[in-house]
């Protein structure tokens, strides 16, 4: 699920029209929160369920030796969740353009966890 929110957001990144930041940047999270939650089952054989996706970021801190770093993106890809799904503001094209940084670096961390 994490690498089909992950390219469906690069998808969105290639529309340049008003607004196709935010649904770029609301797949990248839903990319993040997957690749998360792909980490946290394979590494402890649970993952987070719940409203508040920040305690999955605690949870993936446990997770991997390098957990601290890869919940540092999560948690900056979740700051960005109310404004990109809900769409009270646009989100502008440099934060599209790193969340999808930081949920490739989450899809591609549990893409290894995966191959190991």
């Amino acid at each position: 699920m994490a690498h089909a929110y992950l390219e469906t957001a690069q998808l969105a990144d290639s529309e340049r029209r008003e607004g196709f930041s935010n649904v770029t940047a609301s797949l990248a999270v839903l990319a993040g929160i997957a690749a998360c939650d792909a980490i946290c089952c394979i590494r402890l054989g649970r993952y987070h369920r719940g409203d508040d996706h920040r305690q999955a970021a605690e949870l993936l801190q446990i997770a991997t030796p390098d957990g601290r770093e890869l919940a540092v993106r999560l948690t900056r890809l979740l700051g960005l969740k109310d404004t990109a799904h809900y769409g009270a503001s646009l989100v502008s094209q440099p934060e599209s353009k790193q969340a999808l940084r930081w949920a490739t670096q989450l899809v591609d961390r549990a893409r290894e966890e995966l191959e190991r």
